[in-house]
């Protein structure tokens, strides 16, 4: 079984692409909401959570967990791989990607200040970008919007105009998406920006890494695929009616609940 865990609804989108690559595989998805959002907590803070939940994923079942997200993975993915001994894969900011496919040599990058301060966005930046101009934006509020539903309202489109107009500005052609809950305002953030602007979203590539690390676990047993996912917060049912409005599951094989 794979765990996936993320501050809430955002690493759904890292989920679809693994359920793409890996179909017939069990995954548990843990969302924190009773932490949520991430992106300023402290790195105290965010470990002992990634410990908190690696620890319940296991006892679960877990042979392989994903940390889906970007502000989590900055802060707490070489204590995790430290302390346990199964694979870990975490968010990578698409630095790479985006400066390869850039004509103008001008990418944006939209993430949480824990993203921004983190070592691995830093060194990322700092291999793949040197001729490149980096803008860089936090993403304030755009973590509530995807956790209220609220994509592709007048509401979205407000907290959006001001971070569309910075990269506008600067003639990007390319937006990396450093958060994955951002993947879920893709189409707003494409009909604002025009089809100039590629939109990166890192989730195929981490699926693809979860596939290559899932292939080479030893003793994994063979179950009927199934889908748990499990909240900390105390609504089960908003929970569930959440998670069915992103994501697409056989039901008769899922079950929702809270930690």
């Amino acid at each position: 079984m794979i765990g996936i865990f993320d501050s809430g609804y955002g690493g759904l989108s890292v989920q679809k692409a693994v359920m793409k690559t890996l179909p017939d595989v069990p995954i548990v998805y843990f969302a924190d909401h009773k932490f949520c959002p991430y992106g300023r907590k402290s790195k105290e803070e965010l470990i002992e959570r990634a410990f908190f939940i690696a620890d319940a994923l296991i006892h679960m079942g877990a042979q392989l967990i994903i940390v889906a997200c970007n502000t989590a993975t900055a802060a707490a993915i070489d204590a995790l791989r430290e302390k346990y001994d199964i694979p870990f894969v975490g968010m990578e900011p698409a630095i790479k990607p985006a400066a390869m496919a850039s004509s103008t040599k001008k990418i944006g990058v939209l993430a949480t200040e824990g993203t921004f301060s983190g070592r691995l966005f830093n060194q990322t930046k700092e291999k793949f970008a040197q001729d490149i101009e980096v803008v860089i934006q936090e993403g304030v509020g755009l973590v509530e919007l995807v956790e209220k539903g609220l994509m592709g309202t007048y509401k979205a489109h407000q907290v959006l105009f001001p971070i569309v107009d910075k990269m506008k500005a600067h003639q990007i052609d390319q937006l990396v998406l450093g958060c994955t809950h951002y993947p879920f305002l893709k189409e707003d953030l494409q009909k604002m920006l025009g089809k100039q602007v590629q939109l990166i979203d890192p989730a195929p590539a981490v699926a693809q890494q979860a596939k290559r690390l899932y292939q080479n676990v030893d003793d994994k047993v063979t179950v009927k695929k199934y889908y748990r996912f499990i909240t900390s917060g105390d609504n089960v049912k908003e929970f569930r009616r959440n998670v069915l409005s992103l994501i697409t599951v056989d039901e008769e094989n899922t079950l929702f609940m809270y930690e």
